[in-house]
Protein backbone atom coordinates (compact mmCIF):
# COMPACT_ATOMS: atom_id res chain seq x y z
CA UNK A 1 0.00 0.00 0.00
CA UNK A 2 1.33 3.40 -0.82
CA UNK A 3 2.21 5.72 1.93
CA UNK A 4 0.43 9.07 2.38
CA UNK A 5 1.42 12.43 1.86
CA UNK A 6 1.53 12.80 6.11
CA UNK A 7 4.20 9.41 5.99
CA UNK A 8 5.83 10.31 3.38
CA UNK A 9 6.36 13.63 4.65
CA UNK A 10 7.57 12.09 7.62
CA UNK A 11 10.30 10.40 6.47
CA UNK A 12 11.88 12.40 4.11
CA UNK A 13 12.26 15.39 6.75
CA UNK A 14 13.95 12.47 8.75
CA UNK A 15 16.51 12.03 6.04
CA UNK A 16 19.91 14.04 6.50
CA UNK A 17 20.17 17.35 4.99
CA UNK A 18 21.90 16.61 1.74
CA UNK A 19 19.51 13.91 0.83
CA UNK A 20 16.71 16.25 1.61
CA UNK A 21 18.63 18.45 -0.87
CA UNK A 22 18.86 15.30 -3.15
CA UNK A 23 14.79 14.27 -2.95
CA UNK A 24 14.26 17.68 -3.28
CA UNK A 25 16.24 18.13 -6.79
CA UNK A 26 14.05 14.85 -7.91
CA UNK A 27 10.94 16.29 -7.00
CA UNK A 28 11.27 19.32 -8.68
CA UNK A 29 12.67 17.91 -11.83
CA UNK A 30 9.88 15.22 -12.12
CA UNK A 31 7.58 18.46 -11.96
CA UNK A 32 6.33 19.66 -15.63
CA UNK A 33 7.25 23.11 -16.23
CA UNK A 34 5.28 24.94 -18.44
CA UNK A 35 7.73 27.99 -18.79
CA UNK A 36 10.80 26.98 -19.21
CA UNK A 37 13.31 24.78 -17.97
CA UNK A 38 14.43 25.93 -14.12
CA UNK A 39 16.28 22.50 -13.14
CA UNK A 40 20.15 24.60 -13.26
CA UNK A 41 18.20 27.35 -11.28
CA UNK A 42 16.97 24.87 -8.71
CA UNK A 43 20.59 23.12 -8.76
CA UNK A 44 21.98 26.06 -7.60
CA UNK A 45 19.65 27.08 -4.99
CA UNK A 46 19.40 23.40 -3.74
CA UNK A 47 23.59 23.96 -3.46
CA UNK A 48 23.52 26.87 -2.09
CA UNK A 49 20.98 26.30 0.92
CA UNK A 50 23.49 23.12 1.58
CA UNK A 51 26.06 25.30 1.73
CA UNK A 52 24.69 28.18 3.92
CA UNK A 53 23.84 24.88 6.67
CA UNK A 54 26.89 23.52 5.59
CA UNK A 55 28.93 26.86 7.05
CA UNK A 56 27.02 27.89 9.80
CA UNK A 57 24.82 30.69 8.23
CA UNK A 58 21.37 29.14 8.25
CA UNK A 59 20.65 26.39 11.13
CA UNK A 60 18.47 23.21 10.48
CA UNK A 61 15.56 22.26 13.04
CA UNK A 62 14.50 19.52 14.88
CA UNK A 63 12.45 16.99 13.02
CA UNK A 64 10.22 16.56 15.85
CA UNK A 65 9.71 20.57 15.73
CA UNK A 66 8.97 20.72 12.28
CA UNK A 67 6.36 17.97 12.21
CA UNK A 68 4.69 19.58 15.29
CA UNK A 69 3.99 22.64 13.44
CA UNK A 70 2.91 20.88 10.50
CA UNK A 71 0.65 19.00 12.14
CA UNK A 72 -0.97 21.71 14.38
CA UNK A 73 -1.16 23.99 11.18
CA UNK A 74 -3.22 20.75 9.41
CA UNK A 75 -5.27 19.98 12.20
Amino acid sequence: MPLTLEQTTVEALSLAEKERAQLAHVLIASLEQEEGDFTEEWDAEIARRVAEIDNGTAKGRPVADVLREIRARYR
